[in-house]
């Protein structure tokens, strides 16, 4: 918080075969826009993601959080303009993420969403949706948006028919 950037990486821990924690090789860092103190003294803050990066190696240090060599060259459209995905089709994928709502339980606004540009809408979704932490992994790599969205709507209909072929027909 002390620097002009104000980023925090963050990068999700990979279980190991023999149970030891590992990270995974590609994580996000996000720029911190405001942040409040609970009453047990943890902080809870809000962060706009900035980039996704490549893990090179974990620094040596005495800080109370984790430094690391990072690369960002692979994720330099990140900084670029929105991306586009020539081959979204928001009526189909509204109706499929319709059903996964209906299903989950989950409720939402609508309008907010069929208004969201579709980088937004689909990068939200990938973080905000109660998918397994491999699967928001999938996501955070997949090196364009129309990957993420092929990655999404493919965990949104694995979630809806339970993996059963048979069920889509």
């Amino acid at each position: 918080m002390k620097t002009p950037q104000r980023l925090i990486g963050m990068i999700q821990p990979l279980k190991g075969p023999s149970g030891q924690n590992h990270l995974n090789a590609i994580g996000c860092a996000g720029r911190l826009t405001g942040f409040s103190e609970t009453e047990d003294g943890r902080y809870m803050i809000t962060l706009a993601g900035v980039s996704r990066f490549r893990l090179l190696h974990e620094k040596e240090g005495f800080t109370p959080y984790l430094c690391a060599a990072v690369n960002w060259e692979p994720f330099a459209r990140d900084l670029g303009p929105t991306e586009q995905d020539p081959e979204f089709d928001r009526t189909a994928f509204f109706e499929l993420l319709e059903r996964y709502f209906v299903t989950q339980g989950l409720d939402t606004d609508w309008e907010s969403l069929q208004e969201a540009e579709e980088e937004l809408l689909i990068n939200s979704l990938g973080m905000l949706l109660p998918l397994e932490s491999e699967d928001k992994q999938a996501m955070l790599e997949a090196p364009c948006l129309s990957t993420r969205r092929e990655t999404l709507v493919t965990l949104l209909e694995y979630a809806l028919y339970g993996g059963s072929e048979e069920k889509l027909q």
